[in-house]
């Protein structure tokens, strides 16, 4: 196979998105690339070359520009986490090449989005590989080898200052910077995917992304590969990742670069090779992780009384139709109303703000006003309904929901970042049947 595909587009509204499609097989591989990667630079570079074609020989792969760049169009309309467009990429590309799933690569700095499309879509995930990634960037107490805070700044202020130069290319590859002509591959290919704005942007979207509460979510075949000598990230990354992926396997392999075309290749691609290989069969998802929002008409009862049985239910029909209009809009699924209220589920917490707020506006032109609650995290999947831990949190999240309001658990925020929406810290409060205290947080207009 020595053949370079050639870059198609599939559409997004009226977005395109460039992707690139090689071999075929029984797998499907979707490749999460890093921000400074460019699909059609790829093939400029033997060993990058070489890696994705045997790649390729053991199933089709899929590689794509995120929007914004490479050949990408930049995205239009609302914006989202990096994440959740990235998701809405990868579905449209999917979609366009027919594939109904596929095994996800992420890496270094695109883990974040493998791990979270894994864990919201385990429909469209076959298995998932994660090669020198993380679930955060920054230290906690009980995360101690990650960065502190002001090393994380001085990193970024580095990145924007030398963007698609050599200098990147020692700090990011230190092996295979070795050799002139791959700096000068690393920094071409850098400096034609995104400009260094951008690229800053993107890289404090990841300091404050957290995906540690979404891991034990995850129920797809997960590899961790890992070098043995990795500067960039260290080790400990990995073997966290590991522990809490529910029947995840870490396999060490030599070197100090994190991407894996990097030399040595053998036992990478064994290990690739291997888990592939032992992929099941495509058993029906019965869980998932999901942005659960929950609204209330604020003063319902009073409402009742005030304006009668007949006008009440006039309202409310308005109300529902709107909820349909709305939900559907924002792309996510209805999953009933309830009288005075309603239960959704979106494949992320961005659309689901973008949602409840839409509908707060909308809403008061009949003058109803609503609260609303919202939580990211697992739901079962029983039918047409939803249940789980996850959806008794969300109900409880909207009872502290002042009128108009929308509050969201802890674990939204972190997933939201790079997004432009603002929260403010509402305090711990106790939620009604869930142990322990939990951080609320309300959404700022």
């Amino acid at each position: 196979m020595t053949e370079v595909p050639g870059t198609q587009f599939a559409w997004l509204g009226d977005d395109r998105i460039a992707y690139q499609v090689l071999g075929e097989g029984p797998v499907d591989h979707v490749i999460c690339h890093s921000v400074g990667d460019c699909i059609d630079l790829h093939w400029d570079w033997p060993p990058f070359a070489d890696f994705l074609r045997r790649l390729a020989s053991l199933g089709r792969l899929i590689m794509f520009d995120r929007r914004g760049s490479g050949a990408s169009d930049p995205p239009s309309g609302e914006t989202l986490s990096s994440w959740e467009a990235w998701a809405e990429d990868a579905r449209a590309v999917l979609d366009t090449v027919g594939s109904e799933r596929a095994v996800i690569h992420g890496g270094t700095d695109s883990g974040f989005a493998a791990i979270l499309f894994a864990a919201t879509h385990p429909d469209r995930t076959q298995g998932l590989i994660l090669a020198g990634a993380t679930a955060r960037f920054l230290y906690d107490t009980d995360y101690p080898w990650g960065l502190s805070q002001a090393d994380a700044d001085r990193a970024v202020e580095f990145l924007e200052q030398m963007w698609g130069t050599d200098e990147m290319a020692e700090f990011g590859m230190p092996d295979a910077a070795r050799d002139p002509a791959y700096r000068r591959f690393f920094a071409r290919q850098f400096r034609l995917s995104v400009n260094r704005k951008d690229a800053a942007a993107y890289y404090r979207w990841m300091q404050s992304t957290d995906v540690r509460e979404v891991l034990p979510s995850l129920r797809v075949p997960t590899l961790v590969v890992y070098r043995e000598d990795s500067k960039v990230i260290p080790l400990e990354h990995g073997r966290y990742l590991a522990e809490h992926i529910p029947g995840a396997r870490l396999v060490l392999v030599p070197g100090a670069d994190p991407a894996l075309y990097a030399e040595p290749t053998a036992e990478t691609f064994h290990h690739i090779e291997e888990f592939l290989i032992g992929l099941g069969g495509s058993a029906e998802p019965d869980r998932a992780l999901a942005a659960i929002l929950f609204t209330d008409v604020v003063g319902s009862t009073e409402r009742v009384v005030a304006v009668g049985d007949r006008e009440w239910r006039n309202l409310i029909e308005s109300h529902d139709a709107l909820v349909r209009t709305i939900v559907a809009q924002h792309q996510g699924r209805l999953i009933r109303t309830t009288g005075d209220g309603m239960l959704a589920t979106f494949d992320g917490p961005g659309r689901a703000i973008r949602c409840a707020t839409a509908l707060r506006d909308s809403l008061r032109s009949l003058g109803l006003e609503i609260r609303a609650g919202l939580h990211t995290g697992e739901i079962e999947l029983t039918g047409n309904e939803i249940a789980g831990i996850g959806v008794h949190i969300a109900a409880r999240v909207v009872e502290h929901a002042a009128p108009g309001q929308l509050l969201t658990s802890a674990a939204v925020p972190m997933l939201v970042a790079g997004s432009g929406i603002e929260f403010e810290d509402c305090a711990e409060r106790d939620l009604k049947g869930v142990p322990g205290r939990w951080r609320l947080f309300g959404v700022l207009d």
